[in-house]
């Protein structure tokens, strides 16, 4: 028996792959805990129009994240805080700090996505 995978099942499979697996599990235990369907010709048919949704979302992604890194290629951030006499600064710099210096220069992007 054929099934698509509606989520990852350890030994079996991963999410959206079609496998083949005995006609009890896959009545039994697959189909009824809603971990897959049977794969007939029109849940192929749309597995593989989500698939190729999937891979034009994950391009344009992946495309702006390119955008991204081009804007960010050769800029230097020079960030001035207060030090104390031995050297210690007051506070610190974070991700919120480097995202307002790279907005005051033009370049606008998520502080989830800054790692320090």
């Amino acid at each position: 028996m054929e099934i698509i995978l509606k989520e990852d099942i350890i030994g079996l499979g991963y999410k959206n792959d079609i496998v083949n697996v005995k006609n009890g599990y896959g009545r039994n235990y697959l189909i009824p805990t809603g971990k897959g369907i049977i794969a007939s010709p029109s849940a192929k048919k749309q597995l593989a129009e989500n698939l190729k949704q999937q891979a034009s979302k994950l391009a344009a992604l992946k495309a702006e994240a390119e955008k991204k890194a081009a804007q960010l290629e050769g800029v230097e951030l020079v960030i001035a805080t207060k030090v104390s006499a031995t050297g210690v600064t007051y506070g610190s710099v974070n991700a919120a700090t480097v995202v307002e210096e790279l907005a005051k220069r033009g370049i606008e992007i998520d502080r989830k996505i800054v790692t320090m």
